[in-house]
């Protein structure tokens, strides 16, 4: 496995963490279970030593039994010799009888010996090696008569070897458990790692191939879970780019005929008017088209430059308490002659007053422009539109109604998406709506369209009341 990224984090904080808590639980098991057998066996030896006033009692005085005397019945009879080893030490300080009948080396140290000689209890006790490296522990009692002269010492040996071979094999077989936990954990937390490390690095090799302009691409979900959440996201993001590419590419192809349409206009009528014989009439009829096509296609720019200005978050207002129905009624007039040459109605049904609003007039106006424009361009021939105004507690709404070709009910709520069209048939760059429906927003209104294909569209553009306070 690679250690690198999350495989490394986890190797060094979980696995790591783990290696380090059970080597210092192995320790410390070490350090208790040693104590343990230590000390039970520290205590047996203090106890036989602590039965020893009893045994030789009769040696404390001087007319009594002699010590050595006392000290072969006690080994005779000694019963543990099975466990340890007993020396019986004379008042010199050599050791004379044992209960396995052999002397120790005349070369062994007895330091525990010489510890109980120097204490006022005439107890000592010594941990360390014999003379033939066997690990032992040794109690040492000396005996005093009453006039406190010393007469002999018991000295107590126990080998540790047993106690040590046991320490280590239960260290051993924990060793052998920490490591089969530490083994399963690795086992299953490689599983596990595996299971975020790979969906991941396939959702890195498929982001790069999006970032590239492959929105085609869909990751496969296998966890219901906050990996799986991120590839139905990423998954949801290609297609809601692959969908804004295909508006963009739409967007470009149309907003390119709506741009070539108006040119060649222009530049045929400029030709015609440059090389070949004009009278008068050609030339008026010439630049009238010239400068209605110009325009269009200063409309067109204008329109590119509001969108642009909408996606920087550049476009501002110049509010003001305005007069609504002076800049609707002046965008219906200047509807009132197109919708006589395209044999439309136009009817307009003005109220007698609105209460104000606070806005910006310029744009305010472009909205009602744009939502008419767009009611006539989608009404048939001999169709017609109608545009009312009124007002309620706290709203001013403007409504304009046509009854053309509607609004299929797929396209119904993507008609103010950038780039949308839900007819390709007719003119348009697709973000009139787009900006409309921001210029509401901005002025803290709504924008609702409700359609039926076949039968019509109808917008109302909703706008807060100026209040004064």
């Amino acid at each position: 496995m690679n250690i690198k990224g999350i495989k490394k984090r986890w190797v060094f904080n979980s696995l790591g963490a783990t290696i380090g808590i059970f080597a210092l639980i192995i320790i410390s098991f070490l350090v208790i279970v040693r104590g343990y057998f230590y000390s039970g066996i520290r205590q047996t030896l203090f106890a036989r030593s602590n039965e020893l006033y009893s045994i030789f009692k009769g040696c404390l005085s001087q007319n009594d039994l002699k010590f050595e005397d006392i000290a072969k019945i006690y080994v005779d009879n000694f019963s543990d010799d099975d466990v340890m080893d007993l020396f019986i030490i004379n008042s010199k300080g050599d050791v004379i009888m044992s209960s396995s009948g052999f002397l120790p080396n005349k070369f062994e140290t007895m330091p525990d010996y010489i510890q109980a000689k120097q204490s006022e209890s005439g107890l000592g006790i010594w941990e360390g090696r014999s003379f033939f490296d066997e690990k032992i522990m040794a109690v040492t009692k000396c005996i005093y008569n009453e006039n406190s002269e010393y007469i002999g010492a018991i000295r107590y040996i126990v080998s540790m070897e047993e106690a040590n071979s046991r320490i280590v094999w239960s260290s051993f077989a924990l060793t052998i458990i920490g490591a089969l936990i530490v083994l399963f954990m690795g086992v299953s937390g490689v599983y596990f790692i595996k299971s975020i490390v790979n969906p991941i690095n396939d959702v890195c090799v498929k982001a790069k191939q999006i970032a590239k302009g492959d929105f085609h691409i869909k990751i496969e979900k296998k966890y219901d879970d906050e990996i799986g959440e991120l590839i139905d996201i990423i998954n949801y993001m290609a297609q809601e780019l692959d969908a804004s590419e295909k508006l963009k590419n739409e967007f470009i192809s149309s907003i390119s005929h709506e741009l070539r349409t108006p040119l060649t206009a222009i530049k045929g009528w400029a030709e015609t008017m440059q090389y070949c014989e004009t009278t008068d009439e050609t030339i008026k009829k010439g630049t009238v088209i010239i400068a209605k096509e110009a325009t269009r296609l200063s409309g067109i720019v204008e329109e590119l430059l509001d969108f642009s200005g909408i996606r920087d978050k550049r476009m501002s207002l110049i509010k003001e308490k305005i007069d609504v129905l002076a800049e609707l009624g002046e965008a219906v007039y200047m509807f009132k002659d197109r919708a006589k040459e395209e044999n439309k109605t136009l009817i307009y049904n003005e109220p007698k007053s609105l209460l104000p609003v606070m806005g910006d007039k310029n744009r305010l106006r472009q909205v009602f422009i744009n939502i008419i424009d767009n009611a006539l361009k989608y009404t048939s021939d001999g169709g017609g539109v109608s545009v009312t105004a009124g007002e309620n507690e706290s709203m001013v709404y403007i409504t304009v109604t046509d009854n053309g070709c509607g609004i299929p009910a797929e396209h119904l709520p993507n008609v103010t998406k950038k780039f949308y069209k839900a007819n390709y048939l007719k003119r348009g760059s697709g973000i009139g709506l787009a900006i409309v429906d921001e210029i509401v927003a901005l002025h803290g209104g709504k924008l609702n369209i409700i359609s039926e294909e076949s039968f019509g569209t109808t917008v109302t553009i909703e706008l807060p009341i100026y209040n004064e306070g």
